[in-house]
């Protein structure tokens, strides 16, 4: 009975105890929303029904303006790109004969390539590739060889490298140009006179002590150099190779160590890098004192063609750091200078001079970008950017790697002279020392004396190298043996005094060494 009294009433007491439950959470949900606007407007603490309207204003211009800032300078992401044209220098390891295209060469990588500032094919990458075609050896260049002696003269070959295998084992195809190769490389340095500070007399002194002691040294040093060629290990096979060489008949190979310069004809992409703005705070910023900058040749420079005021340029090779670590220049910046002094080699044997001097340095493209990326907040930071693309600089060679054929040095101020061999007044006068004694007779007791079968044979050799030897003995004639002693003797006297000298050549993507220092104040 008391159920069915109330039972009208039930749902009227639940709508009020409804209407309560929600009384009761109202003030949470009031207190949560400050808190939402706490965190929109970045105020302290949550508002009060009472508070005043500046306790929760908006943040200032300047506060949004450093908070924009802070979120805007991000690392810059840099291209691990190494482009088209690149050079990668490589040894051969194996000896290959030149027979026929097709022949595998293998080789490794003698010099680290950077993409910025970052290693992406080290040294000691190995390279494969074959030899791509083998040209005909052409009538007049084998009719000067059989003049000489040599009836195998060598072909002129194409070698093409198509992969490359990083120390990682990852391999990658290329696509390169590969220039001739190179057999025997030397590193030629200047001498800067670096000496520690020392009075007038002190350094008179020094150099007096040094030109006693240097003609002793060089007398003493010529004699260890003779006796070490004779008693150093591989005698025989110094022998073998110097027998091969006078042979009329012989083998073309490419010998292990032959170096050749293989371009780049397509891009290769090694991903991306990142880098703060402290990391590239100093890019484009001057170089400390007597820095040393590794780059290559743009173009060949000759001293045949080039003038005062020719443009030469050069490419950083790797990236240079101040003495704290920083990145000051990436690979790939750009160094720009000229001819200074350049001399054609002339008759009469005398050789060609070239001088070259950098002036400035161009930050890299892929640099420029990452400071455009770090530094475009303010104008100041703006001007920095332009300004460190590129620095007035004055860098003269310190060094420099070429074929040891072209007989060059370099004097104390990075001038490049060709020279000549230190043993053409003694094969020269030797071998007109042989013709003599090959038409040298004597009259003893009524009978004609000839020079013996030595003399001849050496005469001959002086004029056809083997060949003229064999000749000589096949024929025993005086008449002949003069003959080709006289050639001989002839060819040298030509080839070592009366022709044309030797010109100072930079090939495309020479390796140089740069010494910069500051720039000169200019003469008023």
């Amino acid at each position: 009975m008391f159920l069915a009294r109330i039972s009208p009433c039930l749902p009227l007491t639940l709508v009020f105890c409804a209407s309560a439950a929600l009384g009761q959470s109202a003030p949470d949900a009031t207190q949560s929303e400050p808190t939402r606007a706490e965190r929109v407007s970045g105020c302290d603490e949550a508002p009060r029904e009472d508070a005043l309207v500046s306790l929760c204003a908006p943040p200032s211009a300047a506060e949004e303006s450093l908070a924009a800032k802070a979120e805007s300078v991000a690392p810059a992401t840099i291209p691990l790109t190494i482009s088209s044209g690149t050079p990668l220098r490589i040894a051969v390891d194996q000896k290959v004969r030149i027979s026929h295209s097709g022949e595998v060469v293998h080789g490794k990588v003698v010099e680290t390539v950077y993409a910025f500032d970052q290693e992406v094919i080290p040294a000691g990458s190995v390279a494969t590739g074959h030899v791509k075609s083998i040209a005909p050896v052409s009538g007049l260049k084998r009719t000067m060889a059989y003049a000489n002696g040599d009836f195998s003269p060598f072909h002129t070959y194409e070698v093409t490298f198509d992969m490359l295998t990083l120390p990682d084992g990852k391999q990658m195809p290329i696509m390169t140009r590969v220039t001739p190769g190179t057999a025997e490389v030397v590193h030629l340095v200047s001498n800067p006179a670096k000496q520690a500070q020392k009075g007038v007399a002190g350094q008179a002194t020094d150099r007096a002590k040094a030109e006693a002691k240097g003609k002793i040294a060089e007398a003493k040093q010529q004699a260890r150099d003779s006796w070490g060629k004779l008693t150093a290990p591989g005698k025989m096979h110094r022998l073998k190779e110097f027998a091969v060489a006078q042979s009329p008949y012989r083998r073309q190979y490419v010998q292990p160590g032959t170096r050749f310069v293989a371009e780049l004809d397509a891009p290769l992409d090694f991903g991306t890098t990142t880098r703060t703005s402290e990391q590239l705070a100093v890019v484009g910023s001057e170089p400390a004192p007597d820095s040393t900058l590794k780059a290559r040749l743009d173009a060949e420079v000759s001293s045949a063609t080039a003038t005062r005021g020719t443009p030469v340029t050069a490419v950083l090779t790797e990236p240079l750091y101040s003495p704290t670590h920083q990145l000051i220049l990436p690979a790939d910046s750009r160094l720009i200078g000229e001819v200074l002094q350049a001399k054609s080699a002339r008759k009469l044997h005398r050789n060609g001079e070239l001088r070259v001097i950098f002036e400035r340095i161009e930050t890299s493209e892929e640099g420029v970008q990452a400071l455009a990326q770090l530094q475009k907040q303010t104008q100041a930071q703006a001007e920095q950017s332009q300004a460190g693309q590129s620095q007035a600089m004055i860098g003269n060679l310190e060094g420099v790697e070429v074929d040891r054929r072209a007989h060059m040095e370099l004097d104390e101020e990075g001038g490049a002279h060709a020279t000549d061999s230190k043993t053409r007044y003694l094969s020269t006068g030797l071998a007109v020392m042989l013709a003599a004694a090959a038409s040298h007779t004597e009259v003893e007791r009524g009978t004609t004396e000839t020079a013996g079968p030595g003399v001849r044979a050496a005469a001959g050799g002086s004029g056809f190298r083997l060949t003229g030897a064999l000749l000589s003995l096949a024929a025993k004639s005086t008449p002949v043996s003069v003959a080709i002693g006289a050639y001989g003797a002839s060819t040298s006297i030509y080839a070592n005094f009366l022709s044309r000298g030797h010109d100072v050549v930079f090939p495309k993507d020479t390796p140089l060494e740069i010494g910069f220092g500051a720039p000169h104040a200019k003469p008023q």
